[in-house]
């Protein structure tokens, strides 16, 4: 079964989750907390109206380079975060324990 990213966060439970929107915000780079990967952080406003943030593992995938106001289609795993919905793991996993997530921006794919 396939949900849409509003009914991903209606249900609230962690899930593989693909869906496309525009860009909202000029991404941000930061170094993350637990992995010392440095990550690419922006949110997305999906088609059905929810505003997720997405956040790419950019050591692992190449960085997106877009902007506010992109079209994005997005592949990763949901999270239901206290601070708001969150896809990641939005590239390969090395270690292959992951579904492969992308982001698709401007035509191209990052994975």
């Amino acid at each position: 079964m396939t949900l849409s990213a509003a009914a991903a966060v209606r249900d609230g439970r962690p899930c593989e989750l693909q869906f496309s929107g525009t860009v909202t915000d000029r991404p941000q780079f930061f170094y993350g907390r637990h992995s010392h990967a440095e990550h690419e952080a922006f949110h997305v406003r999906s088609e059905d109206g929810v505003t997720v943030d997405v956040v790419d593992n950019v050591t692992l995938a190449t960085p997106g380079g877009g902007r506010a106001g992109d079209r994005v289609t997005v592949r990763g795993e949901f999270v239901p975060a206290e601070r708001g919905p969150l896809v990641h793991w939005t590239h390969h996993d090395p270690a292959g324990r992951h579904a492969a997530g992308f982001i698709e921006w401007n035509g191209r794919r990052y994975a």
